[in-house]
């Protein structure tokens, strides 16, 4: 692994990021690309992906039935598709190992591949040079940016969806399983965007309102010329602080741009947000990373 020198971490507390080439090797993102592909063998269509719809209130019950499968998902293993890839039966139009956008939340937990590298040596390092007395493991993600219909993520902090008091304990890593390419939709940042607080907070909406969640605050209107991308070869690894600015753009060329990332939070004086969409479970506390 590469050594990370102070430098490298002052720079992360300036820009909000830090990009770390070849942090794992080749094998490590292979064997988590074949636990993925195992994964999605033994996959079963979710219920609410096959209804037909027919009234108003079914399609109602479905968007239900959507929201509460995402609302649940902070302990599972769970599966979330482009759009119009799958019929109003739940068959799927293309290959389905082409049709996911991602699959959550917590392969960290689950799949013994994804937990070894969530958990691995070089991470804990990592994650002690940063300072960190006690951090959780809060959530996890496998996300394909598939070729041609991979979409966009629109400009966001992290801390919109994960919201702490005080702010600025969360902080995700995301690493890259193939190379990022400004064509395959690698990351855009804003450097010195993580100084601002958040502007926007996704909240659980109060129970009986048609949506399950519900944004409180508004987006400021980012200048495009501020972002700058950060292309990243198979194996790299970018630290993103959870108030830094940043999005990707839609794939449009003919190759994939998967990723592994999952998030962290130092829980040393720290409250997480009861309205988070995420919580932990009794299934599921938020483990330790140092364990």
């Amino acid at each position: 692994m590469a050594f990370v020198t102070q430098r490298q971490i002052q720079k992360f507390h300036e820009d909000g990021f830090l990009v770390l080439e070849h942090f794992f090797t080749a094998e490590e993102c292979d064997s988590m690309r074949n636990a993925i592909q195992r994964i999605i063998a033994e996959m079963e269509v979710p219920p609410h992906c096959r209804t037909e719809f027919s009234t108003k209130e079914e399609e109602q019950l479905q968007a239900q039935g959507s929201s509460d499968y995402f609302l649940t998902s902070g302990d599972k293993i769970r599966f979330f598709f482009e759009k119009g890839v799958l019929d109003e039966r739940g068959n799927f139009l293309i290959p389905k190992e082409k049709s996911i956008s991602k699959i959550g939340h917590a392969l960290h937990a689950h799949d013994p591949v994804f937990k070894q590298i969530t958990h691995s040596s070089k991470v804990q390092e990592l994650g002690r040079k940063l300072g960190l007395e006690r951090p959780v493991v809060v959530q996890s993600m496998y996300i394909f940016k598939q070729p041609g219909i991979g979409g966009e993520v629109t400009p966001h902090q992290d801390a919109t969806f994960l919201h702490t008091e005080p702010l600025g304990r969360v902080l995700g890593f995301w690493i890259a399983l193939e190379d990022a390419t400004q064509e395959n939709g690698c990351l855009w940042f804003i450097p010195g965007s993580h100084t601002n607080g958040v502007t926007r907070r996704m909240v659980r909406a109060a129970p009986g309102t048609s949506t399950c969640v519900e944004f409180v605050g508004s987006e400021p209107a980012y200048d495009d010329s501020q972002f700058i991308p950060l292309p990243i070869s198979k194996g790299g690894l970018i630290l993103i602080h959870g108030e830094v600015v940043h999005k990707s753009d839609l794939n449009s060329s003919d190759s994939s741009r998967h990723v592994f990332t999952f998030h962290v939070m130092e829980a040393k004086d720290t409250s997480w947000s009861k309205e988070n969409w995420l919580q932990p479970t009794p299934e599921l506390p938020f483990p330790s990373l140092y364990t």
